[in-house]
């Protein structure tokens, strides 16, 4: 009876330091990634701002799991993809499945001097109170910012028409 009154004991004061620790990890989670474009903001927001142009640059679009719907919503192999709103430069999108749900967006800022345009891209997750949920968070950075790497290197090579550079991963 002892040794299962310690550990019970023992098993709830883990649990208050886990969650105590994760009260310390912040509620709201932003990966971003960004490329310099040798072309003006113009000839760049086509690829963009439609799902159909997602295909020629996003890896994994072209599979025969995803299905688009329109040009501003698609099934992801169970994500649904929701293009929200866009503006002139700027399109906010929302990614949802199962366990989470996640706000993109890309913005497309030129330099004035120059033809040179900036694609940052940024996915946001708020998280709640889990510590389950806060640890996993810290692989959103490695997991979401390799990914948004490739892809974005992928439209910088399509638009400038350079190939990809050889990747571990390749």
């Amino acid at each position: 009876m002892r040794l299962i009154r310690f550990g019970l004991i023992s098993i709830l004061v883990l649990f208050i330091i886990v969650t105590s620790i994760s009260l310390l990890f912040p509620s709201t989670v932003i990966v971003s990634r960004a490329v310099n474009i040798n072309m003006p903001k113009d000839s760049i927001i086509y690829l963009v701002k439609d799902l159909n142009g997602w295909k020629l640059w996003i890896d994994g679009m072209e599979k025969s799991s995803v299905k688009i719907i329109s040009s501003t919503e698609a099934d992801l192999a169970g994500t649904k993809v929701l293009i929200d709103t866009t503006s002139k430069y700027s399109i906010h999108s929302s990614w949802e499945n199962k366990s989470k749900k996640m706000n993109s967006v890309i913005n497309l800022l030129q330099d004035s001097a120059t033809k040179i345009t900036l694609v940052q891209w940024q996915f946001e997750q708020h998280l709640k109170w889990y510590p389950w949920e806060k640890f996993a968070s810290m692989m959103n950075d490695k997991i979401l910012g390799t990914m948004m790497e490739n892809n974005l290197a992928r439209l910088k090579s399509i638009l400038e028409k350079t190939p990809l550079p050889v990747t571990m991963e390749n």
